[in-house]
């Protein structure tokens, strides 16, 4: 250990600190204390207004997502009414020919691509010879190209069941049969 007395000036505690500094600090305390009393109520204050804030907007938050979660099929519902609508209006023909419920089921079917599309539906339906993407598809087997047909390595050689997006994300892929790699 090293001697006090040998420390650096630096290092030394200041021993000298003025005698009469002391009562004027602690005449001037009670104003200080009184101040800073008056600051800390008023954080505090804010403190638990910000809580309340926070508190407020994440109730906020969670109440718009139950409704979203609510009422987020509202659009999709309402545009498949017309759909309904027309089945039913198919159904009530009593002696409806062949060719009247096949042109009438053609009709509703493209009222509900449209309604599904208007909803950010979108059907996945690979043409033959397409690039097989294993993002928008699935195969269910592989299978050489026909006779007298090139296809190219790995491509769609029959979709078997149509697949869809829902704004670009995939709600089901599409099933095909692709070509050997």
């Amino acid at each position: 250990m090293t001697n006090p007395e040998q420390q650096p000036d630096s290092l030394q505690p200041d021993m000298q600190a003025p005698v009469d500094a002391a009562p004027e600090a602690a005449a001037d305390a009670p104003v200080d204390v009184a101040t800073l009393q008056a600051r800390i109520a008023e954080l505090q204050d804010q403190y638990l207004r910000a809580q309340a804030d926070v508190q407020n907007a994440r109730r906020r938050a969670d109440e718009e997502v139950q409704k979203a979660r609510k009422f987020g099929i509202e659009s999709f519902a309402e545009s498949m009414l017309p759909v309904i609508d027309s089945l039913e209006a198919g159904l009530a023909v009593p002696n409806a020919t062949a060719d009247q419920i096949r042109e009438g089921t053609e009709a509703t079917l493209r009222q509900l691509l449209s309604a599904l599309e208007r909803n950010k539906v979108v059907v996945v339906n690979p043409a033959q010879g397409d690039k097989f993407d294993p993002n928008q598809h699935q195969a269910i087997s592989v299978v050489p190209a026909p006779e007298g047909v090139q296809l190219p390595p790995n491509s769609i050689h029959t979709v078997l069941q149509k697949g869809y997006l829902i704004a670009e994300r995939v709600l089901r892929p599409a099933l095909v049969m692709v070509t050997p790699s």
